[in-house]
């Protein structure tokens, strides 16, 4: 297999710094972009969620005290 020569050398890797550098460079620009939740959306969420927490706790407690009776009904028989 003949390998192509071309007059260009490879580009060389930059080192460990200045790829550590561009890393921040980039966090920053990036955070620079994100839009956080107001006070009020922080608020709202955070209620929804307490209250399918609630919803979902009361589901479970339900089956269980079913699923309760209708063992202690078998160990009976």
């Amino acid at each position: 297999m003949a390998e192509k020569v071309s007059g260009e050398k490879p580009a060389k890797k930059p080192g460990l710094f200045s790829r550590i550098g561009r890393f921040f460079k980039d966090l920053r620009g990036e955070s620079k972009k994100v839009v956080w939740p107001t006070r009020k959306q922080i608020i709202n969420n955070t209620l929804i969620v307490i209250v399918f927490m609630i919803i979902a706790s009361l589901i479970v407690s339900g089956f269980d005290a079913i699923l309760g009776v209708v063992r202690a009904l078998l160990l009976q028989i």
